[in-house]
């Protein structure tokens, strides 16, 4: 049993020195017989206290390999990082590339079977201009065949119609904002009425509603809606899909019923979109919706 004494300290201090001592030689590249001598005799000398002396010696050790890599270990760490950065921009800008190539298919798709001419274009900015609350600004404009009064899509459907086209950029109201307002009619029944992002008097608190004008008409959730088209295709072109219907609301006394709609495409996260510069030579109907989903098929 260990007693402590002075004498018994001063040789468990002169042992501790030794271990620091013979680590730090041991620390060191080369095979100089006199360190290796040392370090064998060492290991026979100091097994039976190796367990506490390395918890003393352990701080001096990572100090020792600390200092003896420094520049070069931080030059390297620096370099290593800076590289991971690099690869990791490099990974956001590939899934951001593919992310778009695949709403540019998307895109395509919907315009191929409108029968659609589109000029392709990215929604650069979100902002608040002219009055309007809710519109986008595109990288395209006169320049590219661009002109007020187009209609905008993407590849789910109905984003809004450009109010303002420069030469490079054109401003669109989205189909979301209070003061628009866009023919629409029902799926199948063809009833027609009119969509937009104004509350309806009496009717649901909702991004888009859809005001029926047949009181009679029948219309429940899940029913979807398309543009009705406008006398030449402006602003509006024909069978561009709006949304669905989530939920309807009569009021008494009222003349129309109005419904909550869930719009076709997320306006809050818009990047590439296509401006119609040429509009379709028939009217799609309800060809470029989605198939519905199949009940038997959730079974």
């Amino acid at each position: 049993m260990f007693r402590d004494s002075p004498r018994s300290r001063l040789i468990l201090l002169a042992l501790v020195a030794a271990a620091v001592v013979l680590l730090v030689l041991d620390g060191r590249a080369g095979t100089d017989p006199v360190t290796g001598t040392a370090r064998a005799g060492a290991e026979l000398a100091f097994a039976p206290i190796a367990g506490g002396v390395s918890r003393v010696t352990e701080p001096v050790a990572t100090a020792y390999e600390a200092v003896r890599q420094g520049p070069e270990a931080a030059e390297r760490i620096a370099e290593l990082e800076e590289a991971n950065a690099e690869l990791e921009s490099e990974l956001r800008s590939a899934e951001l590339d593919q992310g778009r190539a695949e709403q540019l298919d998307d895109l395509l798709h919907l315009s191929g079977l409108g029968g659609y001419e589109i000029v392709p274009a990215r929604a650069v900015t979100h902002v608040t201009a002219q009055g309007y609350e809710h519109t986008a600004t595109l990288d395209v404009g006169t320049a590219s065949g661009v002109e007020k009064d187009m209609t905008v899509v993407n590849g789910q459907g109905l984003v809004g119609k450009v109010v303002q086209a420069g030469k490079r950029t054109s401003t669109v109201q989205l189909a979301t904002d209070h003061d628009s307002s866009v023919g629409a009619r029902l799926e199948g029944s063809g009833k027609i009425g009119v969509a937009g992002g104004a509350q309806v008097p009496g009717g649901p608190e909702a991004d888009l509603t859809y005001e029926l004008f047949d009181m009679e008409a029948r219309i429940e959730p899940g029913d979807r809606i398309v543009t009705l088209g406008s006398h030449e295709g402006v602003p509006f072109v024909p069978g561009v899909p709006v949304g669905t219907v989530e939920e309807v609301h009569v009021s008494p006394g009222a003349l129309s019923r109005v419904a909550a709609v869930e719009p076709a495409v997320d306006h809050a996260s818009l990047d590439t979109v296509g401006v119609v510069v040429g509009g379709p030579e028939d009217d799609p109907r309800d060809s470029l919706l989605p198939p519905e989903p199949d009940p038997e098929g959730d079974r």
